[in-house]
């Protein structure tokens, strides 16, 4: 008779500690759920009803299936038999195999196995089924329990191996990080719980990805994963998970500031089963994080500050004026719409081998899930090689030409001229107002107050501005780009003897006044009469524009040689009522010298900038014990907040995020927030909080503690 199995025990605990797979709530969970990784051994105990196992007339086979119609041609399924040779036989991670590591006592009626997934198997929940026969008898059981078969950059067999494997605990098990967010003067690292262990976000992350339509059998590609993935992020095809809006207006759903990670977005996501509103770029990033971390694949938000976004594909960011100097609000060369310069935007790198590619473009490759362009029919983006945006490679699969735009694109400004062919003439070109710092989060380092946990990757994405390296993986782009030759091919100004330049505002806390001031200095021999537009507006941090806040306008003489300050103060009376969301400003100047007909334009974003939350608790905390969390800030406002709330995660202690209301806050008021926190086992934690009202939001703070 055919052996009966009773049970499946999956050393689940031990295979997750030594799977880098132990953070998962589900592997704690009762029953718990096992969770491994693909290319490396694992261990389970077999229990049968009857009798113990002979080698020399049971015949024992493993069938372990993923997706709908499992098959092994499709590497959707996989199975194996004992080798009964009496030599111990050599697992390799090429294809499913096992072994009989020990037989149980005689009488005890087990078997311990060890079996490996081979290093190529696609992420997925994949269900066992044993086949036992003796001669013509034939017994099968299921286990009841599915596991779940992640990718593993801890395997060099594996196309997402990272050979640091210290970078791993960043980039794979780090569940707190930061995302960095604002203008480039005054970046600030935003605390994000990217919460990939919670129980929910593998089954999440499965359901996004048969939303996206990738078969099952494309889920072990790394390359046809994240490019799924930046596409199913977004809600734009395929009901994704995420809504993006960047109007101000969120009733109907959540206001992107108030987010404090991914995890919440993803369950509401599985659980409804709709597209989830609100996000904005850095939260379609921090959900592509948490998903690749998830499943398996090295990821990191990675933050360019001053980011093009070139529609045309010209490799050019271009603004118009008209012959009056105001500027004209579309593109008249450009049918797809216009360029526009985010003050930041953010996406996502992973790490992974590009077999596809020739040699050298593997490791850090770009993903973008906010949705900008199509690319093969859908707003999906990536993955792109780092190593290929650097060099100007535009032809290397995928988007490398619109990456390299949004870092490294030449900001062009035109003035009609009915005498120029093109109607417009070109009266500057600056080739480093793009991509000033690309920066991510440090690995190993969480400072909950400050930035030394920044690090700059610029020069992973492109070379130094300036040098002659950088200008030829510009001109390499445009060789390669049709649509950027004209404009790289137009003329140089030559006549420029005056020289402008509009100063940078470093910092501005809300409710202070700033100026905005341009030095001008006539470098000729000759007076020069110069007429000057000075305005200081709002924008979006899209750059689209808001409201103008204040504008002068005015002619100056200048003596041969001379220098003068041309400036203009806002007031806080002038500027807060005409505020948009995250408080971003743009100082525009153009400037044309009447003698020569010499035209300058510059401009300059920055932040108001608000009180960050002030979040206290012990640093070392027992476990068992009740400790109180405090979080307070003052109002900046001359003006009442209404509906005020903090919004508080502590990831693997909370469950969800948890609303901490305060209603009204009286102008120049003080708030504070208290929330009992009960740690029930040791660790390093994080606290991640953020505040939102009608007046006042996007403010945000943290605070690490260790519980014993």
């Amino acid at each position: 008779m055919a052996l009966k199995i009773k049970s499946v025990d999956f050393h689940v605990t031990e295979n997750a500690r030594n799977h880098f797979t132990d953070r998962f709530e589900m592997v704690h969970m009762e029953p718990a759920i096992p969770v491994i990784r693909r290319g490396q051994k694992f261990s389970f105990t077999i229990a049968f009803e009857d009798r113990d196992y002979n080698k020399d007339v049971d015949e024992i086979k493993f069938i372990f299936s993923t997706g709908i119609k499992p098959l092994a041609t499709k590497n959707t399924l996989g199975a194996f038999v004992f080798d009964k040779n009496s030599r111990p036989k050599i697992l390799t991670n090429k294809e499913w195999d096992g072994r009989i590591m020990s037989y149980g006592q005689t009488g005890q009626k087990t078997l311990n196995v060890e079996a490996i997934a081979p290093a190529d198997a696609p992420f997925g929940s994949y269900s066992l089924k044993i086949e036992c026969t003796n001669g013509g008898s034939k017994n099968t059981y299921d286990h009841d329990i599915d596991t779940w078969i992640l990718f593993n950059p801890w395997v060099k067999e594996d196309l997402v191996y990272m050979a640091d494997t210290a970078l791993l605990d960043e980039y794979i098990l780090a569940d707190v990080g930061k995302i960095w967010l604002g203008p480039h003067t005054t970046t600030r690292g935003r605390e994000w719980v990217y919460g990939q262990f919670a129980s929910h976000v593998l089954p999440g992350s499965s359901f996004i990805l048969d939303r996206s339509k990738l078969a099952n059998s494309s889920r072990g590609d790394p390359i046809k994963m994240v490019r799924a993935i930046s596409r199913i992020v977004n809600s734009n095809d395929d009901n994704g998970v995420l809504v993006g809006r960047w109007d101000g207006e969120y009733e109907d759903g959540t206001a992107p500031s108030t987010w404090t990670g991914s995890a919440e977005i993803l369950e509401e996501y599985l659980t409804k089963g709709e597209s989830v509103k609100y996000g904005q770029c850095w939260v379609f990033s921090g959900v592509v994080a948490t998903v690749c971390r998830a499943i398996g694949i090295p990821c990191r938000p990675v933050s360019n500050l001053v980011s093009a976004h070139d529609s045309n594909a010209s490799l050019t960011v271009d603004k118009y004026f008209d012959k009056d100097n105001n500027e004209i609000e579309y593109d008249p060369n450009n049918e797809m719409g216009e360029d526009s310069i985010w003050n930041y935007h953010v996406w996502n790198d992973v790490y992974m081998a590009r077999p596809d590619l020739p040699k050298g473009y593997g490791g850090w490759q770009a993903v973008d899930a906010t949705p900008q362009e199509t690319s093969d029919g859908f707003y999906q983006c990536g993955p792109a090689s780092l190593e290929a945006i650097r060099r100007g490679e535009v032809g290397f699969n995928y988007d490398v030409g619109f990456m390299l735009s949004s870092v490294n694109a030449d900001f062009v400004k035109w003035k009609e001229d009915a005498r120029c062919p093109m109607g417009y003439k070109r009266i500057l070109c600056n080739t480093y107002h793009i991509g000033k710092m690309i920066l991510t989060k440090r690995p190993w380092i969480f400072d909950p107050n400050g930035d030394k946990d920044r690090e700059d990757i610029t020069s992973i994405y492109k070379y130094k501005e300036g040098t002659k390296e950088e200008r030829l993986s510009v001109y390499n782009a445009v060789r390669n780009t049709r649509s950027a030759k004209k404009f790289f091919e137009m003329p140089e100004e030559i006549k420029e003897d005056v020289k402008f330049q509009l100063t940078d505002l470093e910092k501005v806390n809300v409710g202070d006044p700033f100026t905005a001031s341009i030095h001008v200095h006539n470098t000729s021999s000759e007076i020069r009469n110069i007429e000057i537009v000075l305005s200081a507006g709002s924008v979006y941090y899209t750059g689209n524009k808001a409201k103008v806040v204040k504008r002068i306008s005015g002619e100056i003489k200048l003596m041969p040689g001379a220098r003068q300050d041309v400036q203009m103060t806002v007031k806080p009376d002038e500027y807060l009522p005409g505020l948009v969301e995250y408080n971003n400003m743009k100082i525009y100047a153009i400037c044309s010298v009447i003698e020569t007909m010499q035209t300058w334009a510059g401009e300059d974003d920055f932040q108001i900038i608000k009180p960050p939350i002030n979040v206290q608790i012990e640093a070392e905390v027992a476990v068992g014990d009740v400790q109180k969390i405090t979080l307070s800030f003052k109002n900046p406002l001359q003006q009442m907040l209404t509906g005020g709330h903090f919004n508080l995660s502590v990831p693997r202690v909370l469950a969800r995020t948890i609303p901490i209301y305060v209603g009204n806050i009286a102008p120049r008021g003080s708030v504070v927030g208290h929330f009992d926190l009960q740690i029930r086992k040791p660790g390093n934690f994080t606290i991640v909080v953020t505040f939102a009202s009608k007046q006042l939001s996007d403010m945000s703070g943290s605070a690490k503690f260790e519980a014993f």
